[in-house]
């Protein structure tokens, strides 16, 4: 059975996290089309900065979604996990000699939607494969050619 997908189940954004995109985008990559239960593994395990911010929206939208009442929990993704620009805090740092440096510090805005995947079920417990003509060929023929 063909894997169908239901609107987001659920939404959740974080403005002005104090984080930069790249670094952000790094863990956002790992996460991106994973089931919440490997996204939160695979989150808690990683030492970054970023992944503590995207564990909490994670959290924030699983909430939202069993506050809207959706039936099967286990069976959400992460459908959509954006992260774009937010806008530079600009500071001055003294520096020797009267001078003066800027210092850009880059924040993020982060989204993600979670969506339900239905057929999953189906799609485990179907038959499996059957051997190539290719493989049972030189199966029959003791694995030489």
């Amino acid at each position: 059975m063909k894997q169908t997908l239901t609107p987001a189940a659920s939404f959740a954004k974080h403005s002005f996290a104090m984080v930069s995109p790249f670094r952000c985008r790094l863990v956002a990559d790992l996460v991106r089309g994973k089931t919440i239960e490997d996204a939160s593994r695979l989150l808690i395990l990683e030492h970054k900065k970023a992944a503590k911010i995207i564990y909490k929206l994670l959290k924030s939208a699983m909430s939202n979604a069993e506050q809207k009442g959706v039936a099967d929990l286990e069976r959400l993704y992460v459908s959509e996990l954006r992260v774009d620009e937010g806008p530079r805090i600009k500071r001055w740092m003294p520096r020797a000699q009267g001078r003066a440096d800027q210092i850009l510090t880059r924040t993020s805005h982060i989204s993600i939607k979670l969506a339900e995947k239905t057929g999953v079920k189906a799609a485990k417990t179907a038959a499996p494969k059957k051997k190539t003509t290719k493989v049972a060929a030189k199966k029959k023929s003791g694995g030489e050619e």
